[in-house]
């Protein structure tokens, strides 16, 4: 593994970030993650979590040692990153209901309550901030992003496996990152 770049696993909430952090530890590469958020119905692997991360802002002294690793952060505390590390994003696409509907149930079987924000008016903020942060990054010099349709990667996973490989420079092990995707996880479907 280059030690040289961190990579970033990111995308809206329910959007298959934890699916990709798993693809790249299966795949060999170290990743970030405390586990204190544990695995349950609506993450059944884990949901790869690093605590360190919403903290980033005012506390960037975990960055150094996640180089050469993969660590699971949420979009917009992406922008809280220090300059002077190389960064590859992969970044978690997922279709907007989909996303939406799975945010739902977890929050339905976990009891909580949900925002009391309309679907409507929830996806478009969750499209604004989006559209913040893709041209926020365009701008960034050590930022590279690659964009992963969940869907596609459900279906297709070596062909997408291939693609994430390149772009962190064949560092993964095929055979076991392709082989961790599971289709049965792909609930909530629109």
């Amino acid at each position: 593994m280059n030690k040289s770049y961190i990579t970033i696993v990111s995308g809206l909430p329910r959007s298959g970030t934890s699916m990709m952090m798993q693809i790249l530890e299966a795949g060999g590469i170290p990743i970030l993650t405390d586990n204190i958020r544990k695995l349950d119905e609506d993450n059944p692997k884990g949901y790869y979590e690093f605590e360190p991360v919403k903290k980033t802002k005012d506390d960037p002294s975990w960055v150094p040692e996640a180089q050469g690793k993969a660590v699971k952060i949420i979009y917009r505390l992406i922008q809280d990153l220090p300059d002077g590390y190389e960064y590859r994003v992969l970044f978690m696409q997922r279709k907007m209901d989909e996303v939406l509907a799975s945010q739902k149930a977890m929050l339905q079987r976990s009891g909580k309550q949900g925002a009391t924000v309309g679907d409507d008016k929830l996806a478009k903020l969750f499209e604004r901030q989006l559209n913040e942060f893709q041209a926020w990054i365009r701008g960034k010099q050590n930022f590279s992003i690659l964009t992963i349709n969940y869907h596609d990667m459900i279906h297709s996973p070596q062909s997408l496996c291939q693609k994430v490989n390149s772009f962190l420079g064949e560092v993964l092990d095929m055979a076991s990152a392709a082989s961790i995707v599971d289709p049965t996880l792909y609930r909530n479907r629109t």
